[in-house]
Formats: C-alpha cells, structure tokens, sequence
C-alpha cells in the first residue's frame, strides 16, 4: 500500500514537472514574425535601432508637411521669400492661417510628441540591454539630446505645451494639461544638460550629435528665450571645443562634397534612394531647366533681394539691380541673367532657358541655396543626399555678437563679430562696418546680418516673432516680373497673436485638458 501511494506520487510528480516544462515553453512562445516588447530590446543592436528610429524623425520625408525645422521653405512664412500655392506655410505668412490647418501646424507638433515618446522609451529600455557604461551614457545623452530639441520647437512654435518624461497611454495622453512656456524651456535645458554631461566632442558616427550640436541648441534655446547672459556662457563652452570655425566658402558650404564641414555643428542627415532617405528640399527650391521642371514651391522676393547691400557701401544702381551686391545674393538667389547648369546641356540662363514651376506666378526670382548643381547629378524627387544644416557656427558668432549687444556689452567687440561673417570667407568681402556705433544701430545691423546670413535657412520666421518687428514688416506687397500685385502679406497688419501658432484643433479634440492659445 505504501509502496502503491509512492508510486502514485511519484507519477503524480513526474506529469506535475512535465505540465509544468509545458507551460514554461508555451508561455516563453512569442511571435518570430514582429518585435514585442517581450523580446526587444535584447543587446546593443536593438538599443542603435531605436536610436535611428528617434534620429529618424528629424528628416524631411514629406512634400505636403514641409519637413520638421521647415528650413527654407519657412522662409515663404516671412518677407524673404512667397510660397505659391495655398499651403499652410502660405496661410502663416499671410495672416489667413486656420486653427483647423493641417500640414506643418499639425506636423510640428505630432512629430515632435513622437520624437519624445521614442526617446521616453529608450531611456526606459536601454535598463534591459547589458552595455558598458560608456555606451550607456551616450545612447542616452543622444535621447536627451533629441527630446531637448523637440521640446524646444513645440514650445518655440506654440508656447507652453504637455511635458511628458516618461512613456504613457494613449488614455493618459488625453488628459495632460499644458505646461507653461518657462517650464516647456526649462525641460529642454535640463534635457540639453544631461546631454552635455554625457556625450563627448566628436560622434561615435557621423551624423549623431557631439558636445557641441548639444551646446548649439542650448545656445540656441537661451536666444529664444532671450537670456542673453546664458547665450555668452554657452558660446564660451562652444569656443573652447576648439572644433569650429566658418567655413571658407559661402557657396560651397551646401554643396554635396563639402558636408559635415567644420562649420556644421549639428545638421539632418540624407542619402539618394528610393526608400525615403532622401529630401524634398531641392524639389522645393529647384529651378526648371529644359522640358525638366522641379517644384519652386518657395521663391525669394524682391524685399530679399532689396535687403542685400553692395559690395562697397555703395548705393544700388537700378539700372544694374544685381550687379555689385553682397556675394551672398547670387549663392542664395537665382536672378535674371543668371546660368544654372543644366540637366542636359552645359547651362542655361535664367528666366528663359530655365524657370520657375510653370504654377509660380513670381518668375524672375529662384533659388539657389540647397539647389544640387549640376543637375547631371540630380536625383529624383524626394531623394536629395544633401544634408540640411540646423546650426552652424556663424550662428554662434552672431549669437554672441547679439549677447554682447543686448547685455550692454562693448559694441565695438560686437561689431567686430559681425564684421567676421562680412569679411573672413574668400568669396564674401564686403565693407566692414565701422567701429564707434550706438548701440541701437548696432542691433540694427546685427538683425539684418542674421537675415542675410541665414536667407532661406528658415531662421528669420523665428528671429521675426522673438525681436517682435512683425509690426514694423507688414502689410508687404508681394509682385510678380511686371510689377502686378500677387498677394499681400498680412493685409490687415501684424497682431501679437501671430507670434505664436495655434493649437491644432485635432489636440484639441483629443485632449480637453488643452487650451489654446489667445487670439486665435
């Protein structure tokens, strides 16, 4: 009996262990065909592949959404340049912009939200992966890196918004109210910081962010907020990298063999192909040649052209408009008797032989700025190579001479900061400014050496909104080769409210924690 009892145990046993290895196995089953978060993140491959998927979220992969810093193409929003069509980028520039808009209102900030999410989750899954601690502190200075630069444009483009540190629900997502502007910045900051602390002078790739993208954006950041005193703190950090200098040709510095130059602190990465790794950039600022026609979709006006001075403080001669004026007009603005070299032949002379897209009733300007020549190496639409800068180093000498200016600082040191944009590139020598300035005019002349400098790089709509000269701007009339009326930006005049965009309605709607911002 005792021995029956034993045996029954023992079976009894013997099928608990195998019901229980059963288990075990069914419940360590999960799909070989998808990543779960069961299985991934499960070594330092994974942790890369979420980086690239943060990384990812920078690049410009739509013609409609305008890409996520707008670079030229945001200029169509200020007096620089006129966006054909009725896009939102049109509509911010004219004062007809809709709480209802789609495109770039809306895509700024989804793109932004998903930038932090992704950085959210793997600051939260690189806990799982066993690396060094040299590694670690790099993927996740990168995440802090890149959700300090998403806070920075939501709250740069709509003001204070939901700050959101870790991953949450669809449900919790809903009911997030916003955070105010100071504390929308101060997230960025402490994001930029922890960066800063962790990653090192150069990338372990080319492409990820350094110490000193990391300290430009920061910079940047402080200039927003106009903290001026910040401003010259940082770009001392930034000076004694000992990285970065101007690079010695203007034109060449958005030319494909002259990337990530010495100049670039931080840019957005392209490569030609048929997967979506290119731009649209030069789609949108393409000119026409032959029976071949890229988009125009913005093109410089004449208040641009009318902003660049001669080369030797001379007035301008109307009789010779483009002639005798700043190198930088013609590396940045295709003008009449310009040549572009062409896709089939050797060039062709603009307008003419070349054009605007056939829809763009402005056609005796272009764009050369971002514009891959010759076109013989122009590939097709939406795979541009060619990186976009988001921050190069005269932005930081200009920066500091601003600092210096706006901290009542020596004018004089500042001048002679702008005065190295003006004079130390081999293809731009112009009149240096003198010495001995009052310090409104040397604001002026720092505020009008930004627009130049960064024509068509899509800075002035921000450098607009923070100095708050919108008033002083529009109305501004916007006219064609025959001098006839296309359309006027901002008929009725400039309201404080335009400084800010608006809540899109969709948030709106999904979270009623949300309020928008006044006047729209």
């Amino acid at each position: 009996m005792k021995l029956k009892n034993i045996l029954t145990s023992c079976t009894i046993f013997i099928l608990l262990l195998a019901s229980n290895s059963c288990a075990d196995k069914y419940l360590s089953f999960f799909p070989e065909d998808k990543i779960t978060s069961a299985i991934f993140p499960q070594n330092e491959n994974d942790i890369k592949l979420l980086l690239n998927g943060v990384y990812g979220q920078l690049r410009e992969t739509s013609v409609y959404d305008q890409g996520l810093f707008g670079f030229g193409i945001l200029d169509g929003a200020t007096p620089n340049a006129f966006n054909w069509g009725n896009g939102v980028i049109d509509r911010t520039g004219n004062g007809q912009l809709l709480t209802s808009d789609a495109e770039m209102l809306t895509f700024r900030w989804t793109r932004c939200y998903s930038i932090i999410y992704r950085s959210n989750y793997l600051l939260e899954a690189i806990d799982k992966v066993s690396l060094s601690d040299a590694l670690k502190a790099t993927y996740t200075g990168e995440a802090h890196f890149l959700r300090g630069v998403a806070y920075s444009l939501l709250v740069e483009s709509y003001g204070g918004v939901p700050v959101i540190s870790s991953t949450i629900t669809a449900e919790d997502a809903r009911n997030i109210p916003r955070a105010t502007a100071d504390a929308t910045w101060s997230q960025a900051i402490a994001d930029y910081d922890d960066a800063i602390s962790k990653l090192k002078v150069d990338a372990p790739a080319i492409g990820r962010a350094t110490k000193g993208a990391v300290l430009g954006m920061k910079m940047r950041a402080y200039l927003y907020q106009g903290k001026y005193d910040k401003v010259l703190e940082v770009v001392t950090q930034i000076e004694a990298l000992n990285k970065y200098s101007l690079f010695p040709s203007y034109a060449g510095l958005f030319r494909l063999e002259n990337e990530n130059n010495k100049e670039v602190l931080f840019d957005v990465q392209y490569m030609s192909g048929e997967n979506s790794q290119g731009s649209f950039v030069d789609q949108y600022c393409g000119t026409g040649t032959g029976s071949f026609t890229r988009g125009s979709r913005y093109v410089p006006t004449d208040n641009l052209v009318a902003a660049y001075e001669t080369i030797d403080g001379s007035p301008v001669d109307p009789a010779k408009l483009y002639e005798n004026r700043d190198p930088r007009m013609k590396f940045t603005i295709v003008t009449p008797g310009d040549y572009i070299l062409g896709y089939r032949f050797p060039n062709y002379i603009y307008p003419g032989g070349a054009f605007n897209h056939p829809g763009n009733r402005l056609k005796h300007l272009s764009t050369r700025k971002y514009r891959i020549e010759p076109e013989a190496a122009l590939p097709p639409s939406g795979q541009s190579s060619l990186n976009d800068i988001v921050i190069r180093y005269a932005d930081v000498i200009l920066s500091k001479a601003e600092a210096i200016i706006e901290t009542n600082g020596n004018v004089d040191d500042a001048v002679a900061l702008i005065n190295r944009i003006r004079t130390e590139r081999t293809d731009v020598k112009i009149t240096s400014l003198p010495m001995g300035l009052t310090r409104e005019v040397a604001r002026e002349k720092l505020r009008h050496e930004r627009r130049i400098e960064f024509a068509l790089e899509g800075l002035y709509w921000a450098d607009i909104k923070r100095w708050k000269i919108g008033k002083s701007l529009y109305p501004l009339d916007i006219k064609d080769h025959t001098g006839s009326l296309i359309e006027t930006k901002f008929p009725n005049g400039y309201l404080d409210y335009y400084n800010l965009l608006p809540i899109p309605n969709s948030e709106l709607s999904l979270n009623k924690s949300l309020t928008q911002n006044p006047g729209w």
